[in-house]
C-alpha cells in the first residue's frame, strides 16, 4: 500500500519506541520521519489505545476531504465570477463553453467522493500512512490558496513539505495566488510569501533540533530522499534505475532525477498557469507523485480528487478513456506481479517495473491531457470551436 518510509505500524512504532527508551532513532538507517512526528505519535501511542490511533487517521481523511469541498466550492465560485466579468472579450460561440452556475454546487460534492471513495486513498488510511497527513496539510494549503490566506497558506505548506521537501514546489502557486492584482504590488507580495515560507522552516527545524539536541535526523531525513538510499520496489521510477546503475554514473543520475522531481517544471508552468493557481498547482502535485523518490498510492490518490475542481475541462480531454484503463489495468497487475515475484517467484523485477513504467507513463498522459484541454478551452473562448483550413474542418492537436 505504501512504501518503506511511510509506513506507521512497522518502522513508525519501532523509531517511536526507540525514542522512548532514550535511543536515538536517527543513529540507523530505520526512521526517516522529522522528529515533530516522532514527538506527536509518542504521545499519541502512550495516550490512546490503537483503535483510537486507527480513529485519529480516519478523522483526518474526513478532515480533509472537507476541506477540499470548500476549496472546491470558493475556486468554482471564483471561476464563476471570473467568466461573468470576461464575457465580453468571449467568441460568439462561447455559450457551449461556458461554466454552468450549477457546477458551485455539484464540483464540491464530486471532489470529497472521489477522495473518500477513492481506492488509493482508502487503501492509505487502511494502512495508517503518515501520507494521510500529509494529504491534510496539502488540503489546507489549497483551501488557503483559493481563499488567499497567506499566514495559514505558508504554515500548512511547511507542514507538507517538512517530511519531503518535494511539495515545497507548492510555494509558486500560493505566492501567485496571494499577491494583489495590481502589478506594482506583486514583487513585495511575493517577497513577503517567500519570506513568511522561510522563516516557519527555519523554526521548525530549529524546533526539530530542540527535540533531538543536535542535526542528525538532516540526513536521516532528507538525505536518505535526496540519496536514494532504500532502493526497495514501489511505485515509483528511482528504484529500478538505480538498482541497474553503475555505481561511478550514481551521483550524476541522482541530481539529475531529482531536479526533473522538484524544481524543473516550476517556473515554466508558473508562467503559463499564473491565472489558474490552483490547476497549477494540482500539475505540480501530479508531477511530484510520479517523480519523487519514494511516491506512494496516498499521493496519486491525493491528486486525482482534485481531477473534478477542473471538470469544466474536461470537455476538451481526449485520453480519458485510454487513461482510465490504464489506471485499472495497473491497480490490478502490479499487486498480481508482485506476488508472481516476491512469492512464487515466477517473474522477475523487469515484469514489476514494467507495471510501475506504465503507472507513471499514464499520469503523465493524464496530466498533459489537462494542461492542453486548458489551452484549448482559453483558445476556444476568444476565437470560437470552428477552425478552417483550406475550406476543411481543422482541429487542435497535441504534437
Amino acid at each position: 500500500m505504501s512504501i518503506q518510509r511511510r509506513y506507521y505500524n512497522d518502522y513508525f512504532i519501532e523509531g517511536v519506541s526507540l525514542y522512548n527508551e532514550n535511543i536515538n532513532p536517527y543513529d540507523g538507517d530505520l526512521f526517516h520521519e522529522t522528529p515533530l512526528a516522532l514527538v506527536f505519535f509518542s504521545h499519541l501511542t502512550s495516550t490512546f489505545s490503537d483503535f483510537y490511533v486507527s480513529l485519529v487517521f480516519i478523522v483526518c481523511d474526513l478532515i480533509t476531504a472537507f476541506v477540499l469541498y470548500y476549496t472546491s466550492k470558493i475556486y468554482t465560485e471564483n471561476l464563476l465570477k471570473q467568466q461573468t466579468k470576461t464575457k465580453h472579450v468571449y467568441n460568439k460561440e462561447f455559450n457551449k463553453l461556458l461554466i454552468p452556475d450549477d457546477f458551485s454546487v455539484i464540483n464540491p460534492f464530486y471532489v470529497c467522493s472521489v477522495y473518500m471513495l477513492n481506492p488509493y486513498t482508502v487503501f492509505s488510511c487502511i494502512a495508517r500512512t503518515t501520507t494521510v497527513f500529509n494529504n491534510l496539510f496539502l488540503a489546507l494549503c489549497l483551501y488557503s490558496m483559493v481563499k488567499r490566506h497567506r499566514l495559514l497558506g505558508c504554515l500548512s505548506l511547511v507542514l507538507a513539505s517538512l517530511p519531503t521537501f518535494y511539495t515545497f514546489g507548492l510555494l509558486a502557486p500560493l505566492m501567485i495566488s496571494c499577491a494583489p492584482i495590481d502589478s506594482k504590488k506583486k514583487t513585495g507580495s511575493f517577497i513577503i510569501t517567500f519570506l513568511t515560507c522561510g522563516t516557519i522552516s527555519c523554526s521548525l527545524l530549529y524546533l526539530c533540533y530542540t527535540i533531538m539536541n543536535e542535526w542528525t535526523f538532516l540526513d536521516s531525513v532528507y538525505g536518505f530522499i535526496l540519496n536514494v538510499r532504500d532502493l526497495k520496489p514501489n511505485i515509483g521510477l528511482f528504484w529500478y534505475f538505480f538498482t541497474e546503475m553503475f555505481e561511478h554514473f550514481r551521483a550524476l543520475f541522482v541530481c539529475a532525477f531529482q531536479l526533473n522531481a522538484s524544481v524543473l517544471y516550476v517556473i515554466p508552468l508558473s508562467i503559463r498557469l499564473r491565472r489558474d493557481p490552483l490547476l497549477l498547482a494540482t500539475s505540480l502535485l501530479t508531477l511530484t507523485a510520479v517523480f519523487k523518490s519514494y511516491p506512494s498510492i496516498g499521493d496519486v490518490g491525493f491528486y486525482l480528487s482534485l481531477l473534478p475542481i477542473h471538470r469544466h475541462l474536461f470537455y476538451f480531454m481526449q485520453q480519458a478513456f485510454i487513461v482510465s484503463c490504464f489506471f485499472v489495468g495497473c491497480t490490478v497487475f502490479a499487486p498480481t506481479v508482485w506476488h508472481l515475484w516476491i512469492y512464487s517467484r515466477s517473474a522477475n523485477a523487469n515484469f514489476y517495473f514494467g507495471v510501475t513504467l506504465a503507472f507513471a507513463t499514464t499520469q503523465i498522459f493524464l496530466i498533459t491531457d489537462l494542461l492542453f484541454a486548458y489551452i484549448k478551452r482559453e483558445f476556444a473562448l476568444k476565437h470560437g470551436m470552428k477552425r478552417m483550413i483550406n475550406g476543411k474542418e481543422a482541429r487542435l492537436m497535441l504534437d
